[in-house]
């Protein structure tokens, strides 16, 4: 895949075949056309096409969630509300919608021991979030204890998921970096341009072999928003929590935001469904901006996304959250 943003989507216009070869047909004689034409018969139509026939036209598009300072979403914004900056440069915003698209979605959900009195509410949680989706929304499921499992691929069937969540067994421990992994690689499958990874987990990591580090390349490298229900108990005295646990909340907070999701805590196991449902709301609320940046090179370096928000005259200062950056195609 090619190195974009979280929020960003590279178009590939690659020239009809029969065009191609047609203008590089032209050029020899008569008895070198026959030769041509040969080989044609006897190779599969894939190889003639060059590699440098290729065109890229690059649209970068940014999710961005408006919301009040009590968190209520803001949904009846205009284009000429907001002006969009990389790397300090203004771009012209030639993509605006603010409809509910359909959203291919990965729910990663944590089977480990830890979790084994919180499977009800978090089953729950799953229930509240499939209430929000639509006909042409798309699901999968990985389950991760010891290691990541992808139980369930892509499907429009969120019923399945959700029964599978019911049965599930808890056991070992925690492999979250390895789940998200695995989770970003299944994206490479997704048929919706918005991609958004969901975790139910208690804890941090203790049982992956990916670092921290290589799985925020592998967002910023990624188009998907990522979006975390962390169950901790966050009363205890860290000295009595697991490190991996203490670290737990950081770590998702760094990676949702990372991403242009959102990480919320949780304390209350009854929050679990209301906090669900309010993600796959907070999904669906969102403004989708897109521009052609003005610089085309194709140097493979991060660009910082800066966005400003005017409000209508009356309003209160609102809060926008997006991905603040993303990596330019590669050479």
């Amino acid at each position: 895949m090619a190195r974009t943003s979280t929020n960003s989507l590279l178009i590939t216009c690659t020239f009809p075949l029969f065009c191609a070869f047609g203008m590089a047909y032209q050029m020899h004689s008569a008895d070198e056309r026959v030769e041509i034409a040969t080989r044609v018969a006897a190779k599969p139509v894939i190889e003639l096409l060059p590699a440098h026939l290729r065109v890229d036209m690059s649209l970068v598009l940014v999710p961005v969630h408006v919301t009040t300072p009590l968190g209520v979403s803001v949904t009846d914004l205009k284009k000429s509300n907001f002006k969009i900056f990389e790397n300090n440069v203004e771009q012209a915003i030639t993509h605006f919608a603010k409809d509910d698209a359909p959203l291919s979605v990965g729910f990663l959900f944590d089977a480990s021991g830890s979790m084994r009195n919180k499977l009800h509410k978090s089953s729950e949680a799953a229930a509240a979030f499939f209430r929000t989706a639509n006909a042409e929304d798309e699901f999968f499921l990985i389950e991760f204890n010891e290691r990541p499992r992808l139980a369930i691929p892509f499907t429009s069937d969120s019923d399945e998921l959700y029964n599978h969540i019911v049965h599930t067994r808890t056991m070992g421990r925690t492999s979250l970096l390895d789940a998200i992994h695995m989770g970003i690689l299944q994206m490479k499958k997704a048929k919706n341009s918005r991609k958004a990874i969901v975790i139910v987990s208690d804890g941090g990591d203790n049982c992956s072999r990916y670092s921290v580090g290589q799985i925020k390349n592998a967002l910023l490298e990624s188009d998907v928003q990522l979006y975390a229900m962390g169950i901790f108990d966050l009363d205890d005295s860290p000295k009595k929590r697991p490190p991996e646990e203490v670290k737990g909340p950081g770590l998702l907070n760094d990676l949702a935001e990372l991403s242009g999701g959102r990480h919320y805590p949780i304390v209350d196991l009854n929050e679990l469904p209301q906090i669900s449902e309010r993600i796959g709301l907070e999904l669906r609320n969102q403004y989708v901006l897109g521009y052609s940046p003005i610089n085309i090179e194709r140097d493979g370096k991060y660009r910082k996304i800066h966005l400003n928000l005017a409000p209508p005259e009356g309003m209160p200062t609102l809060r926008t959250q997006y991905r603040h950056g993303y990596y330019a195609p590669a050479p």
